[in-house]
């Protein structure tokens, strides 16, 4: 798959709508315009199924295909499909014409698939591990990185990512390095947007935040930190953290570190869920006591008293806010049966 990597607006009278059989000599020449960008060996051209009746070939599948198009012209199309694994649609391609990239239209088509694929657990996608600008927009879009590279079977051999996010309701997944890594675009935003909205928290830049979660990656790969992301109806809302870098002996036990939810997810059930799959994932890991810091008056105190940790202490000024006012800081333990 292919992506949109350039900065353009897409003109304003651009139409999304389903495909048609008859379009298919156009979705031709788009999808042979997007495999000259790459070259190497050519596969078949077949790679949205049967191009002779493609409308068709998608609806005997249940799928659906969206076209973009300005009056006569097709200049992007979005296709899907179930797959064997319940629950789980496939985006098996999504194009916009070179000169339309970066304008809007391939949210706008990505929108449309996942607007049809409504009820569907989650979406899933290959990425050719080349197409460096199409990684970047998934990933903006709380798709990330999971399980090993494939090699295409269709002949031309190409190298692919796999990506996916849950689509439905208020989903928790706990990340491996890769999905980690492919995160910190999006995590950074969280941060971002969090700790401005927050007068407690220090401000943090793009850049820093998202230095801040290559950090956390780098910690997830090494095994000394566990990261878990929350989905809230398609949109990575938030994450939180599990250090279990301990001391030698010290294995039992972990921190509890950097809930975030963007500000307009609070109070919905994600700080809930994302806490009780940590506390699954601690278990999971032989971790049988847990602690964790509050600033008083916060929001993370409230939690934490709402889902039962025991306050273990208060040292009045321990930290200062991102306005320079001094806060008391608790500290708060949990024992997990």
């Amino acid at each position: 798959m292919r992506g949109p990597p350039l900065s353009r607006r897409a003109p304003p009278d651009i139409i999304i709508r389903p495909g048609r059989d008859e379009d298919a000599p156009a979705i031709r020449a788009l999808i042979d315009a997007s495999r000259a960008e790459f070259p190497g060996p050519a596969g078949p051209a077949d790679r949205l199924g049967d191009l002779a009746r493609p409308a068709t070939h998608y609806a005997e599948r249940r799928g659906a295909l969206f076209i973009a198009a300005q009056g006569e012209d097709i200049i992007g199309l979005a296709a899907s499909a179930p797959t064997a694994t319940d629950g789980t649609i496939e985006l098996t391609d999504l194009q916009v014409r070179r000169d339309l990239r970066g304008g809007g239209l391939a949210l706008r088509l990505l929108n449309a698939v996942e607007t049809a694929a409504r009820g569907m657990q989650r979406l899933q996608l290959w990425c050719d591990t080349r197409a460096d600008a199409a990684q970047r927009f998934f990933e903006k879009h709380g798709y990330l990185r999971e399980g090993p590279i494939r090699v295409r079977e269709d002949g031309s051999k190409a190298l692919e990512f796999a990506y996916a996010k849950p689509l439905a309701g208020i989903q928790v997944i706990s990340l491996d390095a890769a999905a980690a890594a492919s995160a910190d675009r999006r995590l950074g935003d969280i941060l971002t947007l969090a700790a401005n909205s927050d007068a407690q928290l220090p401000l943090f830049s793009g850049a820093e935040a998202r230095r801040y979660w290559r950090g956390v990656s780098a910690d997830v790969a090494g095994g000394r930190r566990v990261l878990l992301a929350g989905w809230v109806e398609g949109v990575l809302a938030g994450a939180v953290q599990l250090d279990i870098n301990t001391p030698p002996y010290q294995d039992h036990r972990g921190e509890v570190q950097h809930l975030l939810i963007l500000p307009a997810y609070r109070g919905g059930g994600l700080a809930l869920a994302l806490m009780a799959a940590l506390e699954t994932a601690a278990r999971a890991r032989g971790r049988r006591l847990l602690t964790l810091n509050a600033m008083a008056g916060g929001p993370a105190e409230a939690l934490a008293r709402a889902t039962h940790w025991q306050e273990g202490g208060r040292i009045p000024g321990f930290t200062v806010t991102a306005r320079g006012v001094p806060c008391d800081m608790l500290f708060f333990w949990k024992a997990l049966g």
